[in-house]
């Protein structure tokens, strides 16, 4: 499960939004408000891999926002 709440942490603080992000992964932005928003749509692998390029993510990071059993 994915930890929204540092994701979205960590987008901002890279100055982007979640329509800069979309556009930089290539998605349409109401889709990566569905997959944050958890309504059945999971990133997948390459989505994951690019939003750490994209955001600049620690192996740790990562692991905490990709990997969490944190639920919102």
């Amino acid at each position: 499960m994915v930890n929204v709440n540092k994701l979205k942490g960590k987008i901002v603080e890279n100055g982007l939004t979640i329509g800069i992000l979309a556009k930089k992964l290539g998605i349409d932005r109401s889709t990566l408000y569905r997959k944050l928003s958890d309504e059945g749509e999971m990133f997948t692998i390459k989505e994951a891999n690019l939003i750490c390029n994209i955001l600049n993510l620690s192996a740790q990071e990562a692991t905490a926002i990709f990997f969490s059993q944190y639920v919102a």
